[in-house]
């Protein structure tokens, strides 16, 4: 069985550009913010003040992405090749930069669900990608917004 084709996203502008063509595929609006530079981006808080460069003399780039729509997702990509994706308040960190395209799909494609427990009592959200990788993060009843409960299964 073939391997379902994953984007190799080597930069964070590659990574911009296939966010852009989910929001341009699913009709959302979309908002870009980008950190260049070691002294602005959200992980090299160590370097000094107007230090640009990180000691192998690349330019680290990050961005912030915010999509609208529903469910309501922020996408922080940075220069390390992985993300910080937040849905509708629930935070997946260290995702692989190649699988955000994939797991963005999923969510504005309707596959991403939440599954309840009654013992333990919690929700957690499901996001499938194809390949059977999953993630999941644990959510509260508090923090169950309509987009999350209309997802419960």
């Amino acid at each position: 069985m073939d391997q379902p084709h994953h984007p190799y996203l080597p930069t964070t502008e590659a990574a911009v550009a296939a966010v852009r063509e989910i929001a341009r595929e699913f009709n959302l609006a979309i908002e870009v913010t980008h950190d260049i530079g070691a002294d602005r981006t959200s992980r090299r808080t160590h370097v000094g003040v107007g230090v640009a460069l990180d000691p192998d003399g690349s330019l680290p780039h990050e961005a912030y992405v915010e999509l609208g729509g529903s469910p309501r997702i922020d996408v922080r990509l940075f220069p390390e090749d992985d993300a910080l994706i937040t849905v509708e308040g629930v935070e997946f960190h260290d995702v692989p930069r190649d699988e955000v395209p994939a797991f963005l799909r999923s969510c504005y494609g309707d596959l991403a669900h939440v599954r309840g427990k009654r013992f333990p009592p919690g929700y957690w959200l499901i996001v499938p990608l194809p390949g059977d990788r999953t993630y999941k993060e644990l959510i509260t009843v508090l923090t169950l917004s309509k987009w999350l409960s209309g997802r419960v299964r």
